[in-house]
């Protein structure tokens, strides 16, 4: 027999396609960020399918939320790399600096 309720990608696909009118309105800009919340939903479409909820709505944004939250991590643990390499450059900077006064004090 064949399935009687459609998969949880298959309400993704209908959510993206009801929503399809405000992408167009969207600036040009915006539509590939829009683009990137739907990738970002089936990223999860196992999870949330297996939760099968009413409205598959509310997956999708838990969803969109947690690839969020993952580059909000992966921007953060960047941030930290970087100011740990700045003030690396900046210790090494100044030690050199005194040294070069010392050097052309004894010339």
């Amino acid at each position: 027999m064949g399935r009687t309720n459609p998969t949880y990608r298959d309400a993704l696909r209908a959510i993206e396609e009801r929503w399809a009118e405000f992408r167009r309105a969207l600036r040009r800009r915006d539509q590939p960020r829009f683009d990137r919340l739907f990738e970002y939903a089936r990223e999860h479409a196992d999870a949330s399918g297996l939760l099968n909820h009413q409205n598959p709505l509310l997956p999708a944004l838990l969803s969109i939320d947690l690839e969020q939250e993952a580059r909000l991590d992966d921007h953060e643990e960047r941030l930290e790399e970087l100011e740990a390499a700045v003030a690396t450059s900046k210790r090494g900077h100044k030690r050199k600096s005194r040294h070069d006064n010392h050097d052309s004090e004894d010339r």
